[in-house]
């Protein structure tokens, strides 16, 4: 059951949760790595038969067995994944950005161009949930920045429904149980390929390449602990977009909120795992029991009641305060991932946040808005990392080149400046780089 405290009650590690040991995913992950570096698709192979019991010969999908994914879904959802789509474009397409030129200033030019990443690699969880929406969420500001080339990686399974068969009754080519929802929001978003491996192992291949899988310059999407550790292993050698963790939110709230809509925002975080954090700060002592009651009984309603019930018991937390200055100051010593302003006039109140992921204000912007359709992103600083971080953007898909031009007029106005600035320093090469120009 949740519990109820006071502001000077509040755990330091309520939402920036610390890993009690790691050290066993981090040897099994480098372990892994190693491998996948040292021998390429036979170790995925293996590793596939090992954690997901697929056999597979190819891991890429060919176009007819997408082609017949996609088939199989739902019209109306694929109607829906579109709606979604148009709105993360919409709102994703103001984030692009252009370079510069300085105007010429005695014989210097000097300005920054902005490059698309050429290929991008964006691992997409399988499991229990099919989550299309992250694949949106990733791929689209990729293609809206630009990159040339965008594969997906996702683990396969034995439910295979949209195999290509001969007139013979043979298996062609086979979608190794990828969810059809997951190609048909591939295919909206725009991506190029799509490979059937998930895991640790799925990371290393994007991050060094192998025969079937080609090396990429940044990996981007979530994961579970081993793709997290992964991520953060070969960091250095690609890009990634960040190491998340539990999904939180946090919500302020006082009298005039509708205790179920409160119980049933904290819920919709804490299905996704039993780590999730779901915290409510309020002024409202009738509030705080009400949604404590509330959360009991939707609890019993969820299909993922036992996740649920797991994230609250050990992560949820009501927190009394004496104001809503207390509970601003509050929540952004606790930057949230998703903080959502249950208040009236919610943007009077806009200003007061410095720490957060992504915003929802008022009393009709529920977080499951921005998770799946608004448009604005859900890949999001988790675990209080909000402090110094930032949703997923455009930007993330982008490089910056700055450049310099003197005329030689220019480089002997500034030659005495610099010689004495690279001798200060005992670098006597970068002086000379100058004196045997000018001298």
């Amino acid at each position: 059951m949740i519990k109820i405290i006071s502001a000077n009650e509040v755990p330091a590690n309520c939402i920036v949760q610390q890993t009690i040991d790691s050290t066993k995913i981090n040897t099994t992950v480098a372990m892994i790595i190693a491998n996948v570096v040292k021998r390429g698709d036979e170790a995925l192979r293996e590793y596939t038969e090992k954690f997901d019991d697929c056999i597979i010969d190819k891991f890429e999908l060919t176009p007819e067995v997408m082609d017949r994914a996609i088939e199989s879904v739902d019209p109306e959802f694929i109607k829906v994944m579109e709606r979604a789509a148009k709105n993360i474009e919409d709102f994703h397409r103001n984030q692009i950005q252009k370079g510069f030129d300085l105007p010429p200033k005695d014989g210097v030019v000097m300005g920054q161009k902005i490059t698309p990443i050429e290929r991008v690699g964006i691992y997409v969880p399988g499991g229990s949930a099919a989550l299309s929406s992250s694949l949106l969420m990733n791929c689209i500001p990729a293609k809206i920045a630009g990159v040339k080339e965008i594969i997906i990686t996702t683990p396969p399974s034995n439910e295979c429904v949209c195999d290509n068969i001969n007139d013979a009754g043979n298996v062609i080519d086979t979608c190794n149980g990828v969810d059809a929802r997951l190609i048909a929001a591939a295919k909206i978003a725009g991506a190029d390929r799509i490979f059937t491996i998930g895991g640790a192992q799925a990371i290393a291949a994007m991050a060094f390449g192998t025969d079937s899988i080609p090396r990429v310059d940044k990996i981007t999407g979530p994961g579970n602990a081993y793709v997290a550790e992964a991520k953060r292993q070969v960091f250095g050698i690609v890009g990634i977009d960040m190491i998340a963790g539990p999904s939180d939110i946090l919500v302020i709230a006082d009298e005039t909120a509708n205790p179920c809509h409160v119980a049933a925002d904290m819920l919709s975080q804490c299905e996704h795992g039993p780590d999730s954090p779901a915290i409510l700060i309020t002024d409202s002592k009738i509030l705080a029991d009400k949604v404590k009651q509330e959360i009991e009984d939707q609890l019993s309603v969820l299909p993922r009641e036992e996740i649920a019930r797991k994230a609250i018991d050990d992560h949820g937390l009501i927190i009394m305060v004496e104001s809503m200055d207390e509970a601003f100051d509050l929540s952004n010593k606790l930057a949230p991932e998703h903080l959502e302003i249950m208040l009236d006039e919610p943007f009077n109140y806009l200003d007061k946040i410095i720490n957060a992921g992504s915003v929802f204000l008022g009393k009709h912007s529920p977080e499951p808005l921005g998770d799946y359709y608004a448009g604005v992103n859900h890949t999001l600083p988790t675990s209080g990392t909000s402090r110094f971080s930032s949703p997923l953007s455009v930007e993330d898909f982008t490089k910056k080149t700055q450049y310099l031009y003197y005329t030689e007029e220019a480089l002997c106005k500034a030659s005495a400046d610099v010689i004495r600035f690279a001798e200060e320093e005992g670098l006597k090469a970068h002086a000379l780089s100058i004196e045997k120009r000018v001298y």
